[in-house]
């Protein structure tokens, strides 16, 4: 058997631990950090940790530098960045990019930010009042870019078993958008529709059910009209 030399040509491959510390999950991070990556052409794996959000990233030297810089820059919307720590890795045979499972609670001290609740995004909205769309007047729509954040945070990391939509399973439709990295669902932990998530349900003051569904909202809507008191 013929062994060939190493190709001498080839860039360099060299490897980064990355940690980005501030308001980094439920803001869409993972997501935004797996499309870079693999814009890219960087191989690795991003996740949660009780502090943040923690990178490895194997690539050449020179496309590493330009990850960094895009990391920074076009950080998603919500995102604060407090500090990002670099040091060298020893490079390895990751296949692919790839958002690893979250760090167990309670391995390291939480010092991780939970954003507020973010207000409904252009998107949702325009899902919410389309007649022919899935989550038409459902009030708990929201994606990446939008919706529930620190108001149903249970614990750190953010991810959805950490949350009050625990018990809520996705259903499958729910399940490919919060898969496919090519949908702004992606890794929405709040992600539910009609089918699978939390709905509406209208009480009298005693606690009898008196509506489910938009048909709670509508007749809400009508008591507020007709000078009636409404608690949420």
């Amino acid at each position: 058997m013929t062994t060939l030399p190493p190709d001498t040509t080839a860039p360099r491959a060299e490897g980064l631990r990355i940690t980005v510390r501030g308001t980094v999950q439920g803001v869409g991070m993972r997501p935004f950090v797996y499309r870079l990556a693999t814009s890219e052409g960087v191989r690795g794996r991003v996740r949660n940790d009780g502090r943040g959000v923690l990178i490895e990233a194997f690539a050449a030297p020179e496309v590493l530098r330009r990850f960094v810089r895009r990391l920074e820059a076009e950080r998603p919307p919500a995102a604060r960045f407090d500090a990002i720590a670099c040091e060298p890795l020893a490079a390895r045979g990751d296949p692919a990019f790839v958002i690893d499972p979250s760090e167990a609670p309670g391995a390291s001290m939480p010092r991780v930010s939970i954003p507020p609740d973010l207000a409904t995004c252009p998107d949702c909205l325009r899902e919410l009042l389309d007649p022919a769309d899935r989550r038409h007047r459902y009030p708990f729509t929201n994606c990446t870019n939008c919706g529930p954040r620190f108001t149903i945070a249970r614990g750190v990391p953010y991810d959805r078993p950490l949350t009050t939509m625990a018990p809520f399973v996705l259903c499958d439709a729910c399940r490919r958008e919060y898969e496919d990295p090519g949908d702004r669902r992606f890794h929405a932990e709040p992600n539910a529709c009609p089918a699978c998530g939390p709905h509406l349900t209208l009480l009298s003051s005693d606690g009898r059910p008196l509506a489910e569904r938009d048909v709670a909202l509508r007749e809400a809507a009508r008591a507020l009209a007709e000078g009636r008191i409404v608690a949420v």
